[in-house]
């Protein structure tokens, strides 16, 4: 049985449009005209227990209107919902006990106060019993490396500090289900290992299922093996990540390394030149022509290295969305 399931899933937003001036105020105020804005569009996924899965899009793609959906926090405007046998939208007791929604540019902590006090609250919210909570704050905080840190206030904590113990608060309860928005935006590139590595140990201990939204690539690599793409609120990939190169990035990276300087516009014969400087330089060719662009480089060119790579995730992400002919095709 599937852990989370989206069928034909959407949301609209009626949004009311102002003229400028005066007279736009007073007709905005007499009689008010709306627009809709579809947030999310006829979305359709299915995802299984334990599964950790990459949500990707662009700013206002619809990703954190999904997730609200998802976690209960606003009703669909169109679709069926089910996320660990629950319709969110009802935010029953035995649903929120099994979900949690941890977003990067939010806090639950009390600034002032320490998070093991903060942690308390949220005990008495999920009605863990004392010798439990205990339990859970030293596993977690120990998985977490905070040991020493929860007497701190807040406030005093680093940025990589008080996310992880965000985390900590949000996983009190032990979740079955974990909604995860940017939860490393911000951080330090050692603190975004470490969150990384802990999600990893926590689906491994406790087969939780993740749904994970990342601006930082790296997240998405090297913890998941499945993403989901969404576009102006359509879902456009459900796949893997080897899937979503071959889809979306027809061509390879061809890297050389001259022995002596040639002019740019050689190289322009062979492939889109991405980065030149001095003897070394990386090209984007076509899956179709590689071999015979790759077989007339060495012919021609004064090469001394050469390396064929598949495109970065990034980059292949970032020319998706950035070309509305890949999103329209797909």
């Amino acid at each position: 049985m599937s852990q989370i399931r989206a069928e034909h899933l959407s949301k609209f937003y009626p949004v009311a449009l102002k003229e400028p001036g005066f007279v736009g105020t007073l007709r905005h105020f007499l009689k008010r005209r709306y627009r809709q804005v579809e947030a999310v569009k006829d979305v359709s996924f299915q995802i299984e227990p334990g599964e950790m899965v990459g949500f990707l899009g662009p700013n206002g793609a619809g990703k954190t209107t999904t997730l609200k959906l998802l976690s209960g926090l606003i009703y669909p405007s169109a679709g069926r919902l089910e996320v660990a046998g629950h319709q969110p939208f009802k935010r029953e007791h035995a649903f929120l006990r099994k979900i949690t929604l941890v977003m990067g540019n939010k806090q639950q902590l009390i600034w002032d106060l320490p998070a093991a006090d903060s942690f308390r609250v949220n005990a008495a919210v999920y009605e863990i019993p004392e010798g439990e909570f205990k339990k859970r704050v030293a596993e977690l905080s120990e998985m977490l490396a905070l040991e020493g840190k929860l007497n701190q206030p807040v406030r005093k904590l680093s940025l990589g500090e008080r996310m992880k113990a965000e985390l900590l608060a949000a996983l009190l309860h032990r979740p079955q289900v974990l909604f995860l928005d940017e939860p490393t935006l911000g951080l330090d590139v050692n603190a975004q290992v470490a969150v990384r590595e802990f999600l990893l140990e926590y689906n491994r201990r406790y087969r939780a299922t993740i749904l994970l939204t990342s601006h930082y690539m790296a997240d998405i690599t090297a913890l998941c093996e499945r993403v989901l793409m969404i576009h102006q609120g359509r879902l456009i990939y459900d796949g893997g990540l080897e899937g979503l190169l071959e889809r979306f990035a027809p061509y390879r990276e061809v890297h050389i390394q001259l022995g002596k300087p040639i002019e740019k516009d050689r190289l322009e014969q062979f492939g889109e030149v991405r980065a030149w400087e001095g003897l070394e330089a990386r090209l984007l060719v076509r899956r179709e022509d590689l071999v015979n662009r790759v077989s007339r480089m060495l012919h021609e060119l004064p090469i001394d290295d050469l390396e064929v790579r598949e495109p970065a995730i990034e980059e292949v992400i970032g020319r998706v969305f950035a070309d509305t002919r890949l999103v329209t095709d797909s």
